[in-house]
């Protein structure tokens, strides 16, 4: 019995250095690793920021184009009134803001869902205006009569429907960048 607590002691002597360096050895493996990975997750996110970064910006910078838009006092600037009546050119108002966000709408994968909401709705602002403004004009009114109509409303109420989309979008630039 001796014997064999005496071999078991002597078991124990060798196998326990053998445990610890074997664990030390699993740590320092697991560490190198877990540090290879992180640097690897870190190229790969400075590969990332380096060709996505610019895009981003783009998207931005062309979000507030589209806002600048279909402001108002730009766009009928742009769209000229003469010689329409004005259910034409209220169609064509409408038409322009469409073609303008549907040409932009992919930008919104770019972008804060915060922002884009802000974006789709300073649109809905601008339409509103000219559907309201369109509806309070008689019948037989001119282009011209609803583009003058617009801009009364907008001095009127002394806000740009699309001021605070801009405001908001050139905010989250500031922060993303």
């Amino acid at each position: 019995m001796q014997e064999v607590t005496i071999l078991i002691i002597e078991l124990i002597k060798i196998a326990l250095p053998a445990i610890i360096v074997a664990g030390a050895m699993y740590y320092l493996v697991k560490k190198h690793y877990e540090r290879d990975y992180k640097l690897r997750l870190l190229d790969l996110r400075k590969k990332n920021a380096d060709t996505v970064l610019p895009i981003r910006l783009q998207a931005y910078e062309r979000v507030v184009l589209l806002l600048e838009r279909i402001t108002p006092s730009n766009m009928l600037l742009r769209v000229g009134a003469a010689g329409q009546t004005a259910a034409e050119y209220h169609r064509l108002l409408l038409a322009e803001i469409r073609s303008e966000f549907n040409h932009n709408m992919s930008q919104q994968v770019y972008m804060t869902e915060q922002a884009w909401q802000q974006v789709k709705h300073a649109r809905e602002e601008v339409v509103n205006l000219i559907n309201k403004t369109y509806r309070e004009l008689p019948e037989n009114a001119k282009g011209t009569d609803l583009a003058k109509k617009i801009l009364e409303t907008i001095l009127a109420s002394e806000s740009d429907p699309t001021a605070r989309a801009i405001s908001f979008v050139k905010q989250e630039i500031g922060q993303v960048f």
